[in-house]
């Protein structure tokens, strides 16, 4: 790859949602407060912020944090996402251990209190916002999917007198429900507006209705009777690929507008051999590519199997990403001149990559020349 040139411009930092100055993809340094055992194999992880940090750190319910960390002499960025609520006051994350996870094992067996952990400040399409009447709400949830979850239903109940939450939430058995107590506490506080279903796969409740997995069977058999779609103002649904496709296509199929359904995935299996093999074929063979980051431009050539990001940062651009998997918003930029094309895409919504968003993780130029902008 031939790298050209970068050039200084005047800095112009991009601004949060409360109008804080932040540089795109700046890490700032947290401190732990506290590491809570949820479950056997899951921590959440809680933040001491000073006065500067409250301002940087104001969140939308259902947005993330992307950390970075040197684990064993190698840097891991890796993205988890708030399951506290902005008006209980503090910044914590959920953090399950996977196996092989450099990040999550690290956090579950290694973090603790006092220690420091480097984070961006917090992003996110996947967040609720009270529109200022009553919300009818319905969370779909899988494992550590309640996360962000769990953040949104506690803001819709929070939001006012009349807004409720239906919760249908997955899990192999009872032990491993994380915030099992915090949801029943919740449901007791919330008797008439917040429903929460335990729907487990290998522990068997007595009933149809929450035995197995959540998917395109149960959306058909909950809806009418535990919710209505012709009511329900909004669904979140965070968790693996499957359960997004069945629970959001019967949704669809149901009368439900897909602008209502919102969700977010764990991870993604990668993109096919022929999906990447298809892109490629409209990369253009040698691009001359300007990266725009706070101000400053990179410039470089990359051929057709590169990857926009992954370019960028062998050109030495520090650009933000977090997953490299179209998963996170982490990587998101925005097309200024020229074509571009994406592999996968899971996070962008139909509007913003009509305006010309792409995730840099998985775009390929397909013109000759691409700016391309983090700074919109």
């Amino acid at each position: 790859m031939l790298k050209f040139f970068k050039k200084n411009k005047e800095q112009k930092p991009s601004l949060q949602s409360n109008g804080t100055a932040a540089s795109t993809g700046t890490f700032y340094p947290l401190v732990v407060k506290e590491v809570r055992r949820e479950t056997k194999d899951a921590v959440s992880v809680a933040f001491e912020l000073s006065e500067e940090q409250r301002s940087l750190f104001t969140y939308t319910p259902g947005q993330y944090l992307t950390f970075r960390a040197t684990i064993n002499g190698e840097e891991v960025r890796r993205s988890y996402s708030i399951c506290a609520a902005p008006h209980e006051g503090e910044l914590r994350v959920a953090i399950k251990e996977i196996e092989g996870g450099k990040f999550s094992t690290y956090a579950n067996r290694t973090l603790k209190a006092g220690d420091t952990l480097e984070s961006m400040a917090p992003t996110g399409n996947f967040a609720w916002k009270h529109e200022g009447s009553a919300a009818h709400v319905v969370g779909w949830a899988a494992g550590s999917g309640i996360t962000p979850i769990a953040a949104i239903a506690k803001s819709v109940l929070n939001s006012d007198s009349d807004s409720t939450f239906t919760l249908f939430y997955g899990n192999k058995n009872s032990n491993s429900i994380i915030f099992k107590d915090e949801l029943e506490d919740l449901k007791n506080t919330y008797v008439d507006r917040f429903e929460v279903h335990h729907v487990l796969s290998r522990e068997d409740q007595g009933s149809d209705y929450t035995s197995g997995r959540l998917d395109a069977d149960k959306v058909k058999a909950y809806n009418g009777k535990f919710f209505d779609v012709a009511t329900t103002t909004g669904h979140f649904l965070c968790g693996p690929l499957g359960m997004i496709e069945g629970v959001s296509g019967v949704l669809e199929s149901l009368g439900t507008a897909k602008s209502t359904i919102h969700f977010e995935l764990f991870n993604t299996a990668g993109a096919t051999a022929e999906a990447i093999a298809k892109s490629s074929s409209k990369a253009s063979a040698n691009a001359k590519v300007t990266v725009v980051l706070d101000g400053e431009e990179t410039h470089f050539e990359m051929g057709p199997k590169d990857y926009v990001l992954d370019a960028a940062l062998d050109a030495g651009a520090d650009v933000p990403y977090a997953c490299k998997g179209a998963v996170c918003c982490t990587c998101r930029a925005k097309v200024l001149k020229g074509t571009a094309e994406m592999v996968m895409n899971y996070a962008l919504v139909d509007d913003e990559v009509k305006d010309g968003y792409v995730l840099t993780c998985q775009t390929h130029a397909t013109s000759d020349e691409l700016v391309i902008s983090f700074d919109e």
